[in-house]
C-alpha cells in the first residue's frame, strides 16, 4: 500500500500544473455511493470530480485528459480549475451544467449542449470521448480495487490520468516514472495517510 501510494503521489504531482488547450470536453462525475445515509449528489460517501479531455482533428480524437477532484460543482471551483489548468482561448464543450460557464472567466470559450438525461445524454456526440473515458475510469478503479478511500481519490484518478496521457509513449513510461520519482519530494507514511486536497 505504501509503495503504491508513493508512486501515485509522484503521478499526481507530475500532472499538476500542466494545461490543456484547443477543443476540450468537460463533464461532472462522482466516485462512491452505495452506502446507507443521505442519498443524492451531496452524499458524504461520494467524491465529486471533473473529467476534462483535450481533443484533436475532425473526429475530436482524445489526446490528453485531466481528472480533478472538486469540493462541489460550483462556479468558483470551476473558475479556479480553469485558470490553473486550461490555456486561454480554449474551446470548452459541456453539457450545460451552470457552473461550467465559469471557464469564461479564465479566458476560455464555453459551448454548452443541453442534452437529454439518461442514455441519450451519455451518447451525445459532443461528449463522446469524455463519457467513454469516464466509463473506463470507473471500471478500472472499481473493478481493480475492492475499496477506495474517498480521501485518496485524487491519487487514484492521477494514476489513470498519468497512464492515459502517456499512451503514445508506452516504451519509456516506467523509465520516466522512475526518473520523476527520484526528483519528487519525499512523502512520509504519516502524510500518505492524510486526506488529499482538491485537485
Amino acid at each position: 500500500w505504501k509503495m503504491k501510494h508513493k508512486l501515485m503521489q509522484v503521478m499526481l504531482e507530475r500532472e499538476k500544473g500542466k494545461k490543456l488547450s484547443g477543443r476540450i470536453e468537460i463533464d461532472d462525475a462522482y466516485i462512491g455511493g452505495g452506502r446507507p445515509g443521505k442519498p443524492g449528489c451531496g452524499a458524504a460517501h461520494k467524491a465529486p470530480f471533473i473529467a476534462v479531455v483535450e481533443t484533436e482533428g475532425e473526429e475530436h480524437r482524445p489526446q490528453r485528459m485531466q481528472l480533478r477532484t472538486v469540493s462541489g460543482f460550483r462556479s468558483a471551483e470551476i473558475e479556479r480549475y480553469a485558470k490553473t489548468s486550461l490555456e486561454v482561448g480554449s474551446i470548452v464543450v459541456s453539457d450545460g451544467l451552470a457552473c461550467f460557464k465559469a471557464v469564461g472567466k479564465a479566458g476560455c470559450h464555453h459551448i454548452p449542449f443541453v442534452s437529454e438525461g439518461g442514455r441519450k445524454g451519455v451518447e451525445h456526440p459532443s461528449f463522446k470521448w469524455v463519457n467513454t473515458l469516464l466509463g473506463n475510469i470507473k471500471n478500472a478503479i472499481t473493478g481493480t480495487f475492492h475499496s477506495v478511500s474517498l480521501k485518496h481519490v485524487p491519487r487514484y484518478l492521477a494514476e489513470f490520468e498519468y497512464r492515459f496521457n502517456r499512451q503514445y509513449r508506452l516504451d519509456d513510461m516506467i523509465e520516466r516514472l522512475a526518473y520523476v520519482g527520484l526528483r519528487t519530494p519525499p512523502m512520509p507514511y504519516r502524510f500518505l495517510r492524510m486526506a488529499e486536497v482538491g485537485g
